[in-house]
């Protein structure tokens, strides 16, 4: 599953802080909040069989038939499930989920010789644990077939989960209903009484009856229809392969597809609404092509005879991976060719790659319980980047990927983050795992492992570990024994060996027998090293075996720099110091000579803190230096080390490429000699390391490792720099600043601020045409850079965008404008009055998802107050402007200068209804509570969140977004109290220089 944010890549809004675009964190709802140490009682006020949370494993199911008929009028559906079942141990209840579900009716089946038995079961219903006790007058006979057939109805979900009901209006102005599911993760049970947990996987046999102006599709292909009474058709699906009930999916709807086969022969086919269809073709072919490529990649033939991917128009999350039926929203899976932008068709590629990852990662192979979500959304968020780089290499996904690995340390680093993998047992922990936490880190952690195998080993381990546990379930440690088993390790003399990942050759023996011979492991001596052999032949030898393994060994590394210096390899000890513990290390290097003294401790923002945690990873360190730019590696395991290097250098630079999960400070002159690095001669070094030490730098004021002044000294070479990926980030780091002095009403040196960072780009603004021209790279540094000198009144580009949006209002929106700069030419005319109106009516009539969400941010930045407060009101009815879209509308009026108190009043007085209409612990209602809080920099401001949220106890005062959000707000206040004297005086002596 991907979240709605996902549907904008990259930052949609430069002055929306990139670490706020992907925002997962749920937490518990209101009907979990307290735990009955009493026996429970069903509803009929006896007592209930079961106590636990999770359903008993004596039960399990084997097969599912499943029949539901919806009505699209009365939005009620009525619905028989049949189950399969096989008990382990004797039993008078069957314990299983039912949520919203009316039973009236439940019978126990069993055949006994040719004779078929019909026996009644009592139902019993316990809404707290959302289960129901199916109880026999005899105990079942193990090892004995039964089938439980439960009849039922239920009303269309008024919630996007569940069964629930969609519209659309047509081109005519006609609204038309459908209805669609999203079960992930315990929502099946609102469709159909079941085991939902993901280790109860069974084969399913599906049959939807509907109206013959409508289709009905679901995860496998159609066998049947069959007419049951006039004017209704039941469609027969085959039977699924062995899968979860939360990928189980069926839509009832009028819509359209177009379809293509892969090379073996695998259907794949767009869905969407009549309208909108055409804008279907870019998603298929990407399909098609990502779905060739995990074939080839992972070895393992795609299951299924087709894949669907189908565009619904209300849709909550961003997608869901639906075995064979993956459901998109509309802007997730449509690509207009005449309005959609370059950010658009990255952002639809990944989603697509994102959930066919899942087919393998997830569907074929299930985390055996939520607390190792990770294992599905860190794979297919990783995945995203192993395959889109290759299928589609000019949208660079590199330069997204590595950007969400800073996002997500911004979370990591609270102390209200978790570890990757975290115990969970009820639903509301279930739902808290789905955040930047189980996705970005999970992915970033992986890139990291790949890098430090080697991606064919990696490839190696992940294969093995799905064709091991195809169809079944999985935990942490299974990943890891499959990586560990799948590692070729050369055996090499010395007490700290080195491991060799590739299939041993001669320049392995050469490095094993110099390593003999010498008494060298490597070319950088480690202390832990000398430690161990002081006193030792080895040491005695060490200033001889340097000397003459130098040159050997320098000559080694320029042609094998993939390998480590380490002692031996422990892949599952290894990565459990990533996924066990939360947070990440902050490793501090300093130069002395020769020598490299490096130190590992957790990051916390915030001032250091006395205390000892313990925590301590094994981080994969990588490096290169002023002398050669040869990737070198180390294995740190212990909390100090020292290398040796071959010759003393200028300057040294950790973490290549932004590979590893960490940051680092660089004591004494170490930021000096980069800083003028980057000044002198940037290219030096790449864009992605340019990138990480603008997010270190900045990192490290945080917890007082650097200064204020040097870090925004280091971000003066942006003027002089054009790669996304360091822009980016620099504009990530220094807005933020500027949307912290605005809640503190610090106008003149907020102006000041802006005014800085307008010139300190302005060359490159300059540069930049309003067209769609150049490589995708280019044309969303374009989008965001404009989008940001209009919204900061730069008088060149709020100029062009007036004549641009004047032009275009006078052809009723008819003439086509540049994709890429249209957000920023609706900024500007959005602020008066008759361009807001203009583009509101314009919303109501579009049918291009991409020019209706420019149109929405651009309502949202407008200066006026009455329009802001209208748009929040309107929205939130969810007529016009759908549902779904309200979250994203909030939270961007929350980073709106005037428009800021107004969402935090409306999410404050419209709370009971928002979490009627969003559940409490939902993604949309994390994203609204963090949206409209977290940049909020004042005392008084953080009491007014805390004694709201404290208020609302079982109705949110838990909930982990709220912890989230006082503790940033507490830094946010530490940051400016220490840190905004300082930038007003380093601004004043800015002034000239930049100009």
């Amino acid at each position: 599953m991907i979240s709605p944010s996902v549907t904008w890549p990259l930052a949609t809004m430069p002055f929306l802080s990139s670490s706020l675009l992907l925002l997962l964190t749920v937490s518990t709802p209101s009907w979990c909040q307290s735990r009955d140490t009493t026996s429970p009682k069903a509803t009929n006020g006896t007592p209930f069989p079961w106590d636990k949370i999770r359903l008993p494993e004596h039960i399990v199911p084997v097969h599912y038939d499943l029949m539901i008929h919806a009505n699209l009028t009365t939005l009620t559906f009525e619905g028989t499930t049949e189950i399969e079942i096989a008990a382990s141990r004797p039993t008078s209840a069957i314990i299983l989920h039912s949520h919203l579900l009316q039973v009236s009716k439940a019978t126990l089946r069993r055949r006994v010789g040719e004779r078929l038995t019909a026996e009644p079961l009592t139902v019993l219903e316990y809404p707290p644990h959302e289960q129901i006790a199916l109880v026999a007058s005899e105990p079942l006979v193990v090892g004995l077939p039964y089938t439980v057939v439960i009849d039922y109805t239920g009303h269309l979900s008024g919630h996007l989960n569940g069964f629930y009901k969609s519209t659309y209006r047509t081109k005519e102005g006609e609204v038309r209903v459908l209805a669609s599911t999203h079960f992930e993760p315990t929502a099946a049970r609102m469709a159909f009484p079941c085991f939902d947990e993901p280790a109860f996987k069974a084969n399913f046999s599906v049959k939807i009856r509907r109206e013959p102006r409508h289709i009905a599709i679901s995860n496998m292909p159609l066998v049947k229809s069959v007419t049951v009474a006039e004017g209704l058709l039941e469609d027969h699906f085959d039977v699924t392969v062995k899968m979860s009930t939360y990928l189980v999916a069926f839509i009832i709807s009028d819509f359209e597809s177009i379809s293509k086969m892969t090379k073996n022969g695998v259907k794949v086919s767009i869905y969407a609404v009549p309208d909108k269809i055409h804008q279907a073709d870019y998603a298929l072919d990407a399909a098609v092509t990502l779905l060739e490529f995990y074939e080839d990649y992972f070895s393992i033939p795609y299951p299924l005879p087709k894949q669907d991917l189908a565009a619904i128009p209300d849709f909550e999350s961003g997608a869901m991976e639906n075995w064979g039926l993956i459901t998109y929203r509309e802007s997730a899976l449509l690509f207009d060719a005449e309005k959609s932008s370059a950010s658009d068709k990255l952002g639809i590629t990944l989603i697509v790659s994102h959930e066919l990852a899942h087919q393998w990662f997830g569907n074929l192979v299930t985390m055996e319980w939520w607390n190792d979500l990770w294992l599905n959304e860190g794979f297919a968020k990783f995945m995203e980047f192993v395959s889109v780089s290759v299928t589609h290499p000019e949208l660079k996904v590199e330069d997204y990927f590595f950007g969400k690995c800073f996002d997500v340390m911004e979370v990591d680093a609270l102390n209200s983050s978790h570890p990757v993998s975290t115990a969970v047992e009820d639903p509301a922990q279930i739902r808290e795992m789905f955040d930047e936490v189980s996705y970005e880190k999970g992915a970033c952690i992986l890139n990291m492992l790949r890098d430090y195998l080697g991606a064919d080993a990696f490839k190696s381990g992940i294969v093995q570990y799905l064709l091991k546990h195809s169809y079944k379930n999985t935990k942490n440690e299974d990943l890891w024994n499959s990586m560990a088993s799948r590692s070729l390790v050369a055996p090499i003399a010395g007490p700290n060996s080195f491991v060799l990942w590739k299939a041993v050759n001669v320049n392995d023996l050469f490095l094993w027998w110099t390593g003999a011979v010498s008494g060298c492991v490597g070319p950088f001596q480690s202390s832990s090293f000398l430690k161990k052999n002081q006193g030792s032949e080895h040491s005695r030898a060490s200033t001889m075996c340097q000397t003459r393994a130098k040159h050997y060994y320098l000559l080694y590394f320029l042609h094998q720099p993939n390998h480590w210096q380490q002692e031996g390899l422990d892949v599952k000890t290894m990565m459990n110091t990533w996924t066990l513990q939360k947070g990440f290390p902050l490793v501090t290097v300093t130069v002395r000579g020769r020598n490299v003294h490096m130190k590992q401790e957790p990051y916390r923002k915030g001032p250091d803190d006395a205390s000892e945690t313990g925590d301590l990873w094994h981080v994969p360190l990588t490096f290169i230096t002023s002398k050669s730019d040869s990737v070198q590696r180390f294995l740190l395991k212990t909390k100090t080390d020292v290398l040796i290097l071959p010759e003393e250098v200028e300057w040294i630079k950790f973490n290549v490429g932004m590979n590893g999960y960490y940051i680092v400070h660089y004591e004494d002159d170490g930021w000096d000699s980069l800083t003028a690095l980057l000044k002198g001669a940037h290219a030096t070094i790449s864009s992605n390391d340019r990138a990480s030490l603008i997010n270190n730098a900045f990192q490290l004021v945080s917890n007082g490792k650097l200064s204020i002044e040097k870090a925004l000294d280091l971000t003066l070479y942006l003027k002089h720099e054009t790669e996304i990926m360091p822009v980016f980030q620099g504009l990530n780091e220094l807005i933020p600043m500027y949307k912290l002095m605005e809640k503190r009403d610090m106008n003149e040196v907020e102006n000041q601020f802006k005014a800085f960072l307008i010139r300190l780009l302005r060359d490159l603004i300059d540069n930049q045409t309003w067209t769609d021209e150049g490589s995708v790279t280019e044309r969303m540094l374009r989008s965001q850079l404009l989008l940001l000198a209009c919204v900061r009144k730069y008088r060149p580009c709020v100029q062009r965008a007036e004549t641009y949006f004047r032009e275009w209002k006078e052809s009723d929106g008819n003439l086509s404008l540049p994709s890429d700069v249209t957000l920023a030419v609706f900024a500007v005319g959005v602020q008066n009055p008759e361009g807001w109106d203009f583009l509101y009516r314009k919303y109501q009539s579009s049918l291009s998802n991409t020019e209706k969400n420019n149109i929405e941010v651009a309502l949202c930045v407008s200066q006026d107050e009455e329009k802001l407060q209208w748009l929040l009101d309107e929205s939130f009815k969810g007529d016009v402007i759908k549902l779904q879209e309200f979250p994203h509308i909030l939270r961007t009026v929350g980073r709106n200068p005037v428009g800021y108190p107004l969402a935090w009043k409306f999410l404050r007085e419209n709370w009971d209804k928002l979490i009627q209409k969003f559940e409490l612990g939902s993604s949309s209602l994390t994203s609204m509570v963090i949206g409209t809080t977290n940049q909020f920099s004042t005392r008084a401001r953080l009491e007014e969140v805390k004694e709201f949220f404290s208020s609302l106890k079982e109705k949110g005062s838990q909930l982990r977004c709220v912890q989230q959000t006082i503790e940033t707000i507490e830094e946010n206040i530490r940051w400016m109290d220490k840190n905004f004297d300082k930038i007003r005086v380093w601004l004043q002596s800015q002034k000239l220089e930049l100009l």
